[in-house]
């Protein structure tokens, strides 16, 4: 019998959906007016019908809105899925209708006093979906009653009603009082109102940061621990998200808070689970790690973060960058649970890569036989980028662990014996790094590393391996036989295998120089003739000048000692990972970046920092500063500025194919020395001069070198090394001197420094791009955001060759005005996103707006003198500009090279008036009148523009360019 029932349930709900579907197949033409008919007709059921047909039209995309006065006539009935069907309809088309929507703001009203709490409710949730300003004032008696409704779900959809209100008119709700009623929800005796009232609150708050709306006490965190217990599972993760914003004054509130969240971490929810996990990762930082409940916590975090990882793997990924995150700030908590990071053979390769970091994070002494069981496991998979990775964590693993050093080298042996090629490059590549931090203490391996030379086909493999042969040549008998044989093919190499040979053969020179003269000739030959890298042939130059001029200088910059590499390079910069911790749950914890990265716009960004924690040193809240969040604190942002780069993340920051220009040289002073010749007695222990063969070898011009190299020291090299007195530029448009743009500290060893300029009526952006990490740095890129002139670049950013340790590259970046435009403060600010194959960086500059002023920015006089007339006095702009030393005619050339175009000068009682006129890229054109009194050095500048917001930037260029 019962079964009987069930399928008479579910024959009558496929008969409904099926008798639904017929609203969506009509094709009839004339519909419209069919639709009016049956709209005004009498019967109740015909009505409801063709309002059926007309949410269906909507749905499918046909415009209907010639129907919303039927349509809203239909709202004065007792029946709630018509009612439903007109608000939805009502929704849809009020934006597009504002006049007509007035119509039904009278049923609104009566609706909100309906006896029926379900009608009550959804004629308030209605009225904040309506995005009409006309109606809006209409709409706050009602909503007032709904607040204060004797009914919980007709208050819980008014609250949430207010932070939609809020959204379209901000200060009509102020003004109303709803916030303050908001906030006196807080308190209500329903737990979902609280929740509702708590969620709208810090809609609101995120849009207004500084407003201080959820004002966070005892009393009131204790109001939403009560309500933390009832509510549904997104009323307990808005209140958990507002509890994480709080800052308890002790460690007795800390630890009273975490007990009463504790319980969060068994739901089955993952959402209410990674919030619970945040509150309490943020309260820990209060507790004394002596605390006996300071341990019990930690043991308690583990189990529902291991149970997250038996969801699926969408979910699985999500969790593992949030435990990522987690390892990073407290690995004990996981520290015993190993095993669950153990890749299975189903698991998708987004969540095995995930796995392979956190088993490397969590990688201890204890278990590093099981992890390394566990790698050399994984290197004979079949895929191959989880090989590779797996290769490179055994290399992570010895330089994390020193006491598995020996036995990660020996791994490493072993799978270099498989002759797997890629298996064997990646080991290659990962034992130099051993090398680098374990130094004389595994060279013994490097037999067996120069017996897989040949198989080596990839640019990291070869470049390590060239790398090992250059640093220990002194233990390699044949190493000039090895270099010599990558030599053979130099020009077929990757840029990154050529510097790499280089610096090899000059550190094989200075160590066994008797036996390498025309090797280290033929490389320094090819770098500096045969090439067309800038950075190769700078390097080949800077190697060249000194071994000619000073070989113990050369012997200490080429063979200085080198820093040891740290055990993480791959960890997230504290002041980010306690931002990221504050963002647990959220896709910030999964990008790993902060909200400001990818957020459009700067509304709901706010920077967070975990409390008294161990990065913020002074600043870090005392017991005695009550309440205040840290998370209002200014943590050191990449960009100050206000729009924090919303578009940037959306562009396509491609790897570049060119590079830019050489980097300038340092003035060295050099004689009409030969190359090698003469400077070489200490560094080969005795005079060479009485020797032929070497006399034949150092103290005559090389045939290989460059001829230039022998000439006097007016010309060839001296020009490039800019020795000769220094040759100014040709008279142009002023370029700033360079300023720091990107420090090193903030962009993982990336430095920017860079200036603007306009060449041959080009806009330019001249960048030194330097790399303070330890790591290569490739695939450079650049964007900007949009700016007040539309600045873009006019292609990719071009830097070919990788970018060494302690190198430097000059970049010229062409940009053009095409892009997209949104006015900026100041106006000249410009937000620039760069990428390189380590992560994206953000910094703001600000450009002179001189190198804006184009070429055809004179005026003729008539046209001059009626634009200055017609631009009104409120438009003019007074500057004084003091100490400057040079007449009229002078200020007059000076400007005129950066497009401000003198139009006539006058001198009326010993004072010189120059009328001049600039244009903008944008077409906006800009007139001054300079006066200049003889023997005074302070002037008088008007400026006029039909833009006034632009003349302090006009006159900050003519500050610079008259002042330099």
């Amino acid at each position: 019998m019962q079964e009987w029932a069930n399928q008479l349930c579910e024959n009558r709900q496929f008969g409904s959906k099926m008798t639904d579907s017929k609203y969506f197949t009509t094709t009839k033409k004339g519909e419209i007016f069919e639709l009016k008919a049956e709209l005004n007709s009498d019967k109740k059921e015909k009505k409801k019908e063709a309002v059926k047909k007309v949410i269906a039209s909507m749905t499918v995309g046909k415009d209907v809105s010639a129907l919303f006065p039927d349509v809203v006539n239909c709202m004065q009935t007792d029946n709630l899925e018509l009612k439903k069907l007109v608000y939805l309809y009502l929704m849809n088309y009020a934006k597009s209708q504002p006049d007509m929507a007035i119509m039904a703001v009278n049923t609104f009203v009566k609706d909100c006093e309906d006896p029926n709490p379900l009608i009550r409710a959804l004629a308030v949730r209605t009225m904040g979906c309506i995005r009409v300003d006309k109606i809006t004032e209409y709409l706050c008696e009602p909503l007032r009653k709904c607040l204060k409704d004797e009914d919980p779900y007709v208050r819980k959809t008014a609250a949430v009603c207010v932070a939609k209100l809020h959204d379209i008119n901000a200060q009509l709700v102020e003004d109303q009082g709803f916030l303050d009623t908001l906030k006196d929800l807080i308190s209500d005796s329903n737990p979902m109102v609280v929740a509702n009232a708590v969620a709208a609150l810090s809609e609101i708050a995120e849009s207004h940061p500084n407003s201080n709306l959820l004002d966070l006490n005892p009393q009131t965190i204790n109001k939403l621990l009560t309500a933390l217990n009832e509510c549904t599972e997104w009323g307990q993760i808005f209140i958990l998200d507002c509890l994480a914003n709080y800052t308890p004054r002790d460690d007795r509130e800390s630890q009273s808070i975490c007990e009463r969240v504790t319980p969060r971490l068994s739901h089955a929810n993952s959402a209410v689970v990674l919030s619970a996990v945040k509150v309490l990762m943020k309260f820990m930082e209060m507790l004394p790690k002596d605390l006996d409940y300071y341990g019990t916590l930690l043991k308690k975090l583990a189990p529902p973060l291991v149970t997250l990882l038996s969801a699926e793997p969408e979910l699985q990924y999500v969790a593992l960058r949030n435990i990522n995150l987690i390892v990073q700030r407290r690995p004990e908590i996981l520290k015993h649970e190993m095993k669950v990071f153990f890749v299975k053979y189903n698991d998708p390769i987004y969540v095995k890569l995930e796995k392979l970091d956190i088993m490397i994070r969590l990688a201890s002494q204890a278990n590093i036989a099981q992890v390394l069981a566990e790698l050399k496991e994984y290197a004979t998979e079949v895929d191959v980028d989880f090989v590779r990775k797996a290769v490179r964590a055994i290399g992570r693993c010895a330089i994390k662990v020193e006491q598995s050093a020996e036995r990660c080298v020996s791994t490493l042996l072993d799978l270099i014996q498989t002759k797997v090629n890629y298996v064997v490059q990646e080991a290659i590549v990962v034992i130099k790094d051993i090398f680098r931090k374990y130094p004389n203490k595994y060279e013994s391996v490097i037999a067996t590393l120069c017996e897989n030379l040949d198989s080596l086909d990839e640019p990291e493999a070869r470049a390590a391996m060239i790398w090992i042969v250059g640093e220990y040549a002194e233990r390699i008998d044949n190493a000039d036989e090895l270099l010599e044989s990558f030599l053979e093919g130099f020009h077929d190499e990757s840029t990154q295998v050529q510097l790499q040979l280089l610096t090899a053969i000059v550190k094989l020179f200075l160590k066994k120089p008797t036996e390498t003269q025309e090797l280290v000739q033929q490389v320094l030959s090819l770098a500096t003739q045969d090439s067309d890298n800038p950075d190769l042939r700078d390097r080949g130059y800077i190697y060249w000048r000194l071994l000619s001029t000073d070989p113990v200088a050369a012997k200490e910059v080429v063979l200085a000692e080198k820093p040891l590499i740290s055990e993480e390079t791959d960890l997230i910069e504290p002041t980010l990972l306690e931002e990221l911790i504050c963002h647990i749950g959220t896709l910030a914890s999964v990008y790993h970046k902060p909200p400001s990265a990818f957020v459009e716009g700067s509304r709901g960004v706010q920077h967070k920092r975990l409390p008294g924690s161990a990065g913020s040193g002074e600043n870090a809240e005392s017991p005695d500063t009550g309440s205040a969040p840290v998370a209002s604190e200014a943590p050191p942002a990449v960009i100050p500025s206000q729009d924090l780069l919303g578009d940037l993340l959306n562009l396509d920051l491609t790897p570049t194919s060119t590079t830019g220009p050489p980097p300038p040289s340092s003035g060295l002073q050099m004689g009409a020395m030969d190359l090698l010749g003469g400077g070489l007695d200490s560094l080969l222990g005795g005079d060479l001069g009485g020797s032929p063969a070497m006399t034949a070898g150092f103290g005559a011009p090389p045939t290989a070198g460059p001829p230039s190299f022998t000439a006097p020291v007016s010309g060839g090299l001296d020009d490039l090394f800019d020795l000769g007195g220094g040759v100014g530029m040709q008279m142009g448009a002023y370029v700033p001197p360079k300023t720091l743009w990107l420090p090193a500290m903030k962009a993982k060893g990336l430095e920017i420094s860079g200036t603007f300029g306009r060449r041959a009526g080009i806009v330019q952006m001249e960048m030194t791009l330097t790399n303070k990490a330890m790591s290569v740095m490739t695939d450079f890129a650049i964007q900007f955001n949009r700016n007040s002139f539309g600045l873009a670049p006019a292609g990719p950013l071009q830097v070919l060759t990788p970018v060494s340790p302690n190198q430097s590259i000059e970049a010229v970046l062409p940009l053009n005005t095409v892009g997209p435009v949104m006015k900026m403060e100041p106006l000249n600010n410009l937000q620039v996103a760069v990428k390189n194959n380590i992560d994206v960086f953000y910094f703001s500059c600000q450009y002179p707006i001189s190198m804006l002023f184009v070429e055809d920015g004179k005026m003729e006089r008539q046209v001059f003198l009626a634009t200055w007339k017609d631009i009104p006095n409120e438009n003019e702009s007074k500057y004084q500009l003091n100490d400057c030393h040079l007449n009229s005619d002078a200020v007059s050339s000076k400007l005129q090279g950066s497009n401000i175009f003198t139009i006539a000068k006058r001198t009326v009682e010993g004072q010189d008036m120059l009328y001049q006129s600039m244009k903008l890229t944008n077409g906006i054109w800009v007139l001054a009148e300079l006066r200049a009194q003889a023997g005074n050095p302070n002037y008088t500048v008007s400026l006029r523009c039909r833009a006034p917001e632009v003349s302090q930037c006009v006159f900050q260029s003519y500050e610079a360019v008259l002042k330099n």
